[in-house]
Parts: structure tokens; C-alpha cells; sequence
């Protein structure tokens, strides 16, 4: 069996918007509105889990008063 691999937060994002597409036609018998919801409402938290983890990844290069560049933890507010 093949290891699947993991989305990207694009691929993931792309997924989503087409899957609310879908919904919002309105064509969908009711199970599988259900299916593509709780598919959608996975891939909704992969794609925060993702953009979480990356906030907690940036890094702001700031200029000092000597010009030279240093790097600070991103905080957010």
C-alpha cells in the first residue's frame, strides 16, 4: 500500500474551495453534502493547524540603530 503524502497548505486550501463550491450549487443529495462537509471541516483545520504553525515559525529581520540586521521572534499581539 503507498504511504500517501501529506497536502500541501495550497493543495489543501485549493481542495476546500472546491468542496464549498459543491455545496453552495446545492446539487448534492444529502449524504454526500454531509461527506463533503466533514471532508471540508478536516482540511478547514488542517489548513489553520498549518498557518498556526507557521506563525509560530516567522521571524522579522529588524534593522538596529547600528544598521546591522538581527533577528527577532515574531510576537503576536
Amino acid at each position: 500500500m503507498a504511504e500517501e503524502k501529506e497536502k500541501t497548505f495550497e493543495e489543501s486550501l485549493n481542495e476546500l474551495e472546491k468542496i464549498a463550491t459543491e455545496l453552495e450549487k446545492g446539487e448534492l443529495n444529502l449524504e454526500d453534502a454531509i461527506s463533503k462537509f466533514e471532508t471540508g471541516m478536516k482540511l478547514s483545520k488542517e489548513c489553520s493547524d498549518k498557518l498556526d504553525l507557521a506563525e509560530k515559525r516567522i521571524n522579522i529581520l529588524v534593522q538596529n540603530e547600528n544598521g546591522e540586521m538581527t533577528e527577532e521572534k515574531f510576537d503576536v499581539e
